[in-house]
């Protein structure tokens, strides 16, 4: 009898989680793949190690998940760490899952790149944006694009193709700026240019729409990309912790090998 009732309860709470994850992720492309990317904030070798960590973090994370992890630009640091990433993670709800992690993750440890053993605090910058479908409407002017093209660099290898079809786009009135040298000719990079500058304009789009909403309310929460998100402390004690919802994990390490789905919940269900 126990056991019947036991399997009736794991029945209804799967069916709860079911529902439960189709209302926090019912936004139009929750189900798209995510462009994600990560730059290290100032402090040299410091932020650049903490960037890898990171990558490393959400490469993890898409193996849980299932999800492909595509890198399409990869620039190593000349001492160690990444200069920047960006990475195309494929699968269903990869974007509705990851779109919390826009924002700067703030690391505090011993820094192992300090002979005197000195504790450091690092930033790096994570963007998530969707990887939208052609229909679309996002109207961009030629006019308003300003097109570079130069000899790609960085380490190559097992993370891009060598190639000197390096290209950059700036979005003249937005100021945004996509790069790409991860294609094997011109034509290919500049495609996957304008996609991501899709993307990018699109999340501005929607991030205006927040702010005109929470003005209407007469609300004074900050919508910017450079607000921090989340602390990673590994020094004097271990804990992670989330500012925007203060869900938090003493364990550390569990946390940088992917186990992130606690956090990302946490603030989905904040935004209901």
């Amino acid at each position: 009898m126990f056991a019947l009732i036991e399997e009736e309860y794991s029945a209804i709470q799967e069916a709860f989680d079911k529902f439960e994850i189709d209302v926090l992720l019912s936004d139009r492309y929750d189900h798209s793949n995510a462009y994600l990317e990560i730059h290290p904030g100032a402090g040299g070798t410091e932020a650049q190690d903490w960037a890898s960590m990171l990558y490393r973090m959400y490469q993890r994370y898409a193996e849980k998940k299932g999800f492909g992890f595509e890198v399409q630009d990869y620039e190593e640091a000349d001492d160690a760490g990444i200069k920047s990433v960006r990475v195309l993670i494929k699968g269903d709800l990869a974007y509705g899952y990851l779109k919390g992690e826009n924002g700067v993750h703030r690391l505090v440890r011993i820094s192992p790149f300090d002979a005197g053993a000195r504790r450091h605090t690092s930033f790096a910058s994570v963007e998530v944006t969707p990887e939208l479908p052609e229909d679309v409407d996002i109207v961009i002017d030629d006019k308003d694009l300003e097109v570079d093209t130069m000899r790609s660099s960085g380490a190559g290898g097992q993370h891009i193709n060598k190639t000197d079809s390096a290209v950059r786009i700036k979005h003249i009135p937005t100021g945004i700026v996509v790069f790409c040298q991860s294609g094997r000719s011109q034509i290919q990079n500049r495609e996957t240019c304008m996609e991501l500058l899709r993307s990018k304009l699109y999340k501005l789009k929607i991030e205006q729409q927040k702010a005109e909403k929470e003005a209407l309310k007469g609300e004074q929460k900050k919508i910017e990309w450079g607000s921090q998100i989340r602390s990673y402390v590994f020094c004097p004690y271990t804990l992670v912790k989330d500012n925007r919802t203060n869900y938090e994990e003493g364990n550390v390490n569990k946390v940088m090998d992917g186990d992130i789905d606690a956090f990302l919940f946490a603030y989905l269900k904040a935004q209901l």
